[in-house]
Protein backbone atom coordinates (compact mmCIF):
# COMPACT_ATOMS: atom_id res chain seq x y z
CA UNK A 1 0.00 0.00 0.00
CA UNK A 2 1.40 3.42 -0.77
CA UNK A 3 2.60 5.73 2.06
CA UNK A 4 -0.09 8.82 2.34
CA UNK A 5 1.93 11.74 2.74
CA UNK A 6 1.17 14.13 5.67
CA UNK A 7 2.28 17.26 6.95
CA UNK A 8 4.99 15.38 9.20
CA UNK A 9 6.87 14.32 5.75
CA UNK A 10 6.92 17.47 4.68
CA UNK A 11 8.60 18.82 8.12
CA UNK A 12 10.96 16.33 8.34
CA UNK A 13 12.25 16.91 4.58
CA UNK A 14 12.11 20.93 5.48
CA UNK A 15 13.47 20.63 8.89
CA UNK A 16 10.42 22.50 9.86
CA UNK A 17 7.56 21.78 12.78
CA UNK A 18 4.32 20.60 11.79
CA UNK A 19 2.13 23.35 12.90
CA UNK A 20 4.38 25.51 10.69
CA UNK A 21 4.14 23.68 7.77
CA UNK A 22 0.43 23.56 8.43
CA UNK A 23 0.20 27.08 8.82
CA UNK A 24 2.29 27.70 5.69
CA UNK A 25 -0.45 25.45 3.77
CA UNK A 26 -3.22 27.83 4.60
CA UNK A 27 -0.92 31.40 4.14
CA UNK A 28 -1.07 32.21 7.87
CA UNK A 29 0.29 35.65 7.81
CA UNK A 30 3.06 34.68 10.39
CA UNK A 31 4.85 32.33 8.23
CA UNK A 32 7.47 33.80 5.59
CA UNK A 33 6.40 33.95 1.50
CA UNK A 34 9.51 32.04 1.25
CA UNK A 35 9.04 29.27 3.58
CA UNK A 36 5.52 29.47 2.27
CA UNK A 37 6.97 28.62 -1.05
CA UNK A 38 9.04 25.66 -0.38
CA UNK A 39 6.66 24.19 1.54
CA UNK A 40 3.88 24.04 -1.10
CA UNK A 41 6.18 22.94 -3.47
CA UNK A 42 7.33 20.35 -1.74
CA UNK A 43 3.50 19.40 -0.67
CA UNK A 44 3.24 19.54 -4.37
CA UNK A 45 6.26 17.18 -5.66
CA UNK A 46 5.57 14.56 -3.21
CA UNK A 47 1.98 14.30 -4.50
CA UNK A 48 0.39 15.60 -0.51
CA UNK A 49 -3.21 15.92 -0.30
CA UNK A 50 -4.53 17.48 2.57
CA UNK A 51 -6.48 14.28 5.11
CA UNK A 52 -10.09 14.83 4.81
CA UNK A 53 -10.83 13.09 8.40
CA UNK A 54 -9.00 15.81 9.82
CA UNK A 55 -10.48 18.21 7.94
CA UNK A 56 -13.75 17.23 9.03
CA UNK A 57 -12.59 17.13 12.56
CA UNK A 58 -11.58 21.05 12.10
CA UNK A 59 -14.37 22.26 10.52
CA UNK A 60 -17.01 20.42 12.09
CA UNK A 61 -16.76 19.30 15.39
CA UNK A 62 -18.85 16.18 16.13
CA UNK A 63 -18.70 17.03 19.50
CA UNK A 64 -17.66 12.94 20.81
CA UNK A 65 -14.21 12.02 22.61
CA UNK A 66 -12.49 8.58 21.80
CA UNK A 67 -11.68 6.99 24.41
CA UNK A 68 -8.81 3.75 24.07
CA UNK A 69 -8.35 2.03 27.36
CA UNK A 70 -6.66 -1.42 28.29
CA UNK A 71 -9.89 -2.97 29.90
CA UNK A 72 -13.17 -1.47 31.30
CA UNK A 73 -13.50 -4.28 33.89
CA UNK A 74 -10.87 -2.76 36.21
CA UNK A 75 -11.93 -0.77 39.56
CA UNK A 76 -9.01 1.81 38.13
CA UNK A 77 -10.25 2.52 34.81
CA UNK A 78 -13.87 2.83 35.77
CA UNK A 79 -12.90 4.81 37.88
CA UNK A 80 -11.20 7.06 35.09
CA UNK A 81 -13.97 6.63 33.09
CA UNK A 82 -16.18 8.21 35.47
CA UNK A 83 -14.29 11.21 35.51
CA UNK A 84 -13.98 11.57 31.87
CA UNK A 85 -17.24 11.33 31.46
CA UNK A 86 -17.93 13.61 34.07
CA UNK A 87 -16.10 16.77 31.92
CA UNK A 88 -17.10 15.66 28.69
CA UNK A 89 -20.97 15.72 29.86
CA UNK A 90 -20.47 18.95 31.75
CA UNK A 91 -18.65 20.77 27.82
CA UNK A 92 -21.57 18.86 26.07
CA UNK A 93 -19.41 15.86 24.61
CA UNK A 94 -20.14 11.91 24.56
CA UNK A 95 -17.24 10.24 24.93
CA UNK A 96 -16.89 6.62 22.49
CA UNK A 97 -15.26 4.13 24.67
CA UNK A 98 -12.68 1.41 22.92
CA UNK A 99 -11.35 -1.34 24.86
CA UNK A 100 -7.96 -2.83 23.69
CA UNK A 101 -8.42 -5.81 26.29
CA UNK A 102 -4.45 -5.57 26.81
CA UNK A 103 -3.99 -5.98 22.63
CA UNK A 104 -1.23 -4.44 20.53
CA UNK A 105 -3.11 -5.55 17.53
CA UNK A 106 -7.07 -4.72 18.99
CA UNK A 107 -5.39 -1.00 20.43
CA UNK A 108 -4.26 -0.60 16.21
CA UNK A 109 -8.16 -1.27 15.03
CA UNK A 110 -9.30 0.71 18.20
CA UNK A 111 -6.94 3.76 16.13
CA UNK A 112 -8.58 3.63 13.22
CA UNK A 113 -12.07 3.40 14.65
CA UNK A 114 -11.22 6.31 16.47
CA UNK A 115 -10.59 8.21 13.15
CA UNK A 116 -13.21 6.43 10.78
CA UNK A 117 -15.95 7.33 13.73
CA UNK A 118 -14.59 11.37 13.49
CA UNK A 119 -14.25 11.94 16.60
CA UNK A 120 -12.71 15.27 17.76
CA UNK A 121 -10.06 14.46 20.17
CA UNK A 122 -8.29 11.13 21.77
CA UNK A 123 -7.79 9.70 25.23
CA UNK A 124 -5.20 7.36 25.80
CA UNK A 125 -4.11 4.40 28.15
CA UNK A 126 -2.06 1.88 26.19
CA UNK A 127 -1.57 -1.75 26.29
CA UNK A 128 0.87 -3.66 27.76
CA UNK A 129 1.78 -4.94 24.48
CA UNK A 130 2.54 -1.60 22.88
CA UNK A 131 5.86 -0.87 21.93
CA UNK A 132 4.97 0.94 18.89
CA UNK A 133 3.23 4.06 18.95
CA UNK A 134 2.93 4.59 15.71
CA UNK A 135 -1.09 4.35 15.09
CA UNK A 136 -0.72 6.93 17.70
CA UNK A 137 1.63 9.20 16.08
CA UNK A 138 -0.94 8.72 12.85
CA UNK A 139 -3.42 10.26 15.02
CA UNK A 140 -1.20 13.20 15.86
CA UNK A 141 -0.37 13.54 12.28
CA UNK A 142 -3.93 14.47 11.34
CA UNK A 143 -4.08 17.14 14.05
CA UNK A 144 -6.42 15.15 16.58
CA UNK A 145 -4.98 15.99 19.71
CA UNK A 146 -4.14 13.41 22.06
CA UNK A 147 -4.01 12.89 25.45
CA UNK A 148 -2.18 9.76 27.60
CA UNK A 149 -3.39 9.52 30.73
CA UNK A 150 -1.69 6.68 33.27
CA UNK A 151 -0.07 5.23 30.59
CA UNK A 152 2.29 7.22 28.73
CA UNK A 153 4.90 7.66 26.74
CA UNK A 154 7.76 9.90 26.17
CA UNK A 155 8.31 8.82 22.22
CA UNK A 156 5.47 10.75 21.31
CA UNK A 157 4.53 14.75 21.37
CA UNK A 158 1.65 14.37 23.56
CA UNK A 159 -0.01 15.85 26.84
CA UNK A 160 0.21 13.31 30.02
CA UNK A 161 -1.77 12.93 32.64
CA UNK A 162 -0.15 10.76 35.61
CA UNK A 163 -0.11 9.49 39.33
CA UNK A 164 2.94 10.40 41.08
CA UNK A 165 3.54 6.41 40.77
CA UNK A 166 7.31 6.70 42.62
CA UNK A 167 5.69 8.94 45.47
CA UNK A 168 3.45 6.48 46.01
CA UNK A 169 5.66 3.28 46.01
CA UNK A 170 8.03 4.91 48.34
CA UNK A 171 5.38 6.07 50.77
CA UNK A 172 3.66 2.43 50.77
CA UNK A 173 6.99 0.47 51.16
CA UNK A 174 8.24 3.19 54.00
CA UNK A 175 4.98 2.24 55.80
CA UNK A 176 5.83 -1.47 55.50
CA UNK A 177 9.09 -0.88 56.98
CA UNK A 178 8.38 1.91 59.77
CA UNK A 179 5.59 -1.05 60.85
CA UNK A 180 8.30 -3.11 61.56
CA UNK A 181 9.21 -5.17 57.76
CA UNK A 182 13.02 -6.12 57.16
CA UNK A 183 12.28 -8.50 54.37
CA UNK A 184 9.76 -6.93 51.64
CA UNK A 185 9.06 -8.08 48.42
CA UNK A 186 7.60 -6.15 45.66
CA UNK A 187 5.27 -7.97 43.04
CA UNK A 188 5.86 -5.63 39.83
CA UNK A 189 4.22 -4.09 36.47
CA UNK A 190 6.14 -5.28 33.01
CA UNK A 191 9.25 -2.82 33.15
CA UNK A 192 8.31 -1.72 29.22
CA UNK A 193 5.62 0.76 31.25
CA UNK A 194 6.66 3.64 32.90
CA UNK A 195 4.53 2.69 35.94
CA UNK A 196 6.19 -0.52 36.20
CA UNK A 197 9.55 1.33 36.40
CA UNK A 198 8.44 4.28 38.97
CA UNK A 199 6.98 1.88 40.96
CA UNK A 200 9.98 -0.14 41.46
CA UNK A 201 12.26 3.06 41.63
CA UNK A 202 9.98 3.84 44.66
CA UNK A 203 10.24 0.36 46.31
CA UNK A 204 13.99 0.44 45.33
CA UNK A 205 14.72 3.76 47.50
CA UNK A 206 12.52 3.67 49.94
CA UNK A 207 14.54 0.61 50.98
CA UNK A 208 17.64 2.05 50.27
CA UNK A 209 16.74 4.98 52.70
CA UNK A 210 16.61 2.33 55.79
CA UNK A 211 19.42 0.94 54.83
CA UNK A 212 17.74 -2.22 53.59
CA UNK A 213 19.65 -3.81 51.06
CA UNK A 214 17.94 -4.12 47.52
CA UNK A 215 17.38 -8.35 46.61
CA UNK A 216 16.36 -8.49 42.84
CA UNK A 217 15.43 -11.73 43.60
CA UNK A 218 12.24 -10.50 45.86
CA UNK A 219 10.70 -8.32 42.64
CA UNK A 220 8.60 -10.29 40.47
CA UNK A 221 6.66 -9.75 37.60
CA UNK A 222 2.96 -10.49 38.95
CA UNK A 223 0.65 -8.28 38.46
CA UNK A 224 -2.97 -9.96 37.72
CA UNK A 225 -4.64 -12.29 40.24
CA UNK A 226 -4.13 -15.54 39.13
CA UNK A 227 -0.32 -14.97 39.04
CA UNK A 228 0.06 -13.01 41.77
CA UNK A 229 -1.72 -15.79 44.02
CA UNK A 230 0.48 -18.29 42.23
CA UNK A 231 3.95 -16.27 42.82
CA UNK A 232 2.81 -15.87 46.86
CA UNK A 233 2.30 -19.33 47.02
CA UNK A 234 5.51 -20.25 45.90
CA UNK A 235 7.41 -17.33 47.80
CA UNK A 236 5.61 -17.72 51.25
CA UNK A 237 6.98 -21.55 51.64
CA UNK A 238 10.28 -20.31 51.76
CA UNK A 239 12.11 -20.66 54.96
CA UNK A 240 13.50 -16.88 54.11
CA UNK A 241 9.94 -15.75 53.20
CA UNK A 242 9.18 -11.97 53.20
CA UNK A 243 7.60 -10.22 56.06
CA UNK A 244 5.81 -7.31 53.75
CA UNK A 245 4.72 -6.79 50.47
CA UNK A 246 4.11 -4.06 47.88
CA UNK A 247 1.83 -5.11 44.76
CA UNK A 248 1.59 -2.90 41.95
CA UNK A 249 -2.24 -3.37 41.99
CA UNK A 250 -5.23 -4.23 44.50
CA UNK A 251 -6.13 -7.51 42.61
CA UNK A 252 -2.16 -8.67 43.37
CA UNK A 253 -2.58 -7.78 46.73
CA UNK A 254 -5.67 -9.45 47.65
CA UNK A 255 -4.23 -12.66 45.91
CA UNK A 256 -1.29 -12.47 48.47
CA UNK A 257 -3.75 -12.16 51.25
CA UNK A 258 -5.72 -15.33 50.21
CA UNK A 259 -2.45 -17.20 49.66
CA UNK A 260 -1.22 -16.25 53.05
CA UNK A 261 -4.29 -17.41 54.32
CA UNK A 262 -4.15 -20.65 52.40
CA UNK A 263 -0.61 -21.55 53.96
CA UNK A 264 -2.02 -20.61 57.60
CA UNK A 265 -0.46 -17.35 57.76
CA UNK A 266 -1.92 -14.58 59.83
CA UNK A 267 -1.83 -11.30 57.84
CA UNK A 268 -0.64 -8.84 59.33
CA UNK A 269 0.83 -10.61 62.31
CA UNK A 270 2.82 -12.65 59.88
CA UNK A 271 2.88 -11.14 56.55
CA UNK A 272 1.97 -7.43 55.99
CA UNK A 273 0.37 -6.58 52.81
CA UNK A 274 0.08 -2.83 50.45
CA UNK A 275 -1.31 -2.41 47.42
CA UNK A 276 -1.98 0.40 44.79
CA UNK A 277 -5.31 1.61 43.75
CA UNK A 278 -7.85 1.75 46.75
CA UNK A 279 -10.51 -0.20 45.00
CA UNK A 280 -13.38 -1.20 46.61
CA UNK A 281 -12.34 -4.36 46.92
CA UNK A 282 -9.15 -3.22 49.52
CA UNK A 283 -12.36 -2.56 52.06
CA UNK A 284 -14.00 -5.90 50.90
CA UNK A 285 -11.14 -8.75 51.74
CA UNK A 286 -10.76 -9.93 55.28
CA UNK A 287 -8.54 -7.81 57.12
CA UNK A 288 -9.34 -5.17 54.87
CA UNK A 289 -6.66 -3.91 52.63
CA UNK A 290 -3.79 -1.12 52.83
CA UNK A 291 -3.79 0.85 49.71
CA UNK A 292 -2.08 3.80 47.78
CA UNK A 293 -5.18 5.97 46.53
CA UNK A 294 -4.05 7.16 42.94
CA UNK A 295 -7.51 9.02 42.63
CA UNK A 296 -8.67 7.70 39.24
CA UNK A 297 -11.66 9.85 39.41
CA UNK A 298 -9.43 12.96 39.39
CA UNK A 299 -6.79 12.21 36.79
CA UNK A 300 -9.56 11.34 34.77
CA UNK A 301 -11.27 14.72 34.93
CA UNK A 302 -7.95 16.18 34.70
CA UNK A 303 -6.99 14.13 31.28
CA UNK A 304 -10.04 15.24 29.43
CA UNK A 305 -9.78 18.54 30.81
CA UNK A 306 -6.34 19.17 29.41
CA UNK A 307 -8.26 17.76 26.03
CA UNK A 308 -10.79 19.82 25.92
CA UNK A 309 -8.21 22.81 26.60
CA UNK A 310 -6.25 21.72 23.02
CA UNK A 311 -9.55 21.27 21.01
CA UNK A 312 -10.71 25.15 22.16
CA UNK A 313 -7.10 26.32 21.35
CA UNK A 314 -6.50 28.26 18.01
CA UNK A 315 -5.17 25.76 15.37
CA UNK A 316 -2.18 27.37 14.44
CA UNK A 317 -0.26 27.96 17.79
CA UNK A 318 3.88 28.82 16.73
CA UNK A 319 5.12 25.99 18.73
CA UNK A 320 3.27 22.40 20.41
CA UNK A 321 4.58 22.01 23.91
CA UNK A 322 3.49 18.85 25.65
CA UNK A 323 2.04 19.55 29.32
CA UNK A 324 2.46 16.74 31.73
CA UNK A 325 0.03 17.04 34.72
CA UNK A 326 1.09 15.00 37.54
CA UNK A 327 -1.77 13.66 40.70
CA UNK A 328 -0.48 13.06 44.12
CA UNK A 329 -1.09 9.86 45.80
CA UNK A 330 -2.22 9.21 49.44
CA UNK A 331 -1.76 5.81 51.40
CA UNK A 332 -5.03 4.70 52.79
CA UNK A 333 -4.50 2.19 56.18
CA UNK A 334 -6.27 -0.42 56.85
CA UNK A 335 -6.00 -4.36 58.48
CA UNK A 336 -3.42 -5.59 56.33
CA UNK A 337 -0.67 -3.86 57.65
Amino acid sequence: MKHQITIKDIAVKLGLSTSTVSRALKDHPDISPKTRVAVKELASLLGYRPNRIALNLRNNSTRTIGLIIPEIEHYFFSAIINGIEEVAYKNDYSVMVFQSNESYKREVINTQAVLTNRVDGVLVSFSKETRDFSHFQRLIDNEIPVVFFDRVTEELQADQVVADDYQGAFIAVNHLIEKGCKRIAHFAAPQSLAIGRSRLSGYHDALLKHDIAYNPALVVLADTFDSSKKAAHDILRNADRPDGFFAVNDMSAIAIIKAAVELGLKVPQDVKVVGFENSKSSALIEPELTSVDQFGFELGREACLQLLRRLKEDEDISEFKPVKKVIKTKLVVRGST
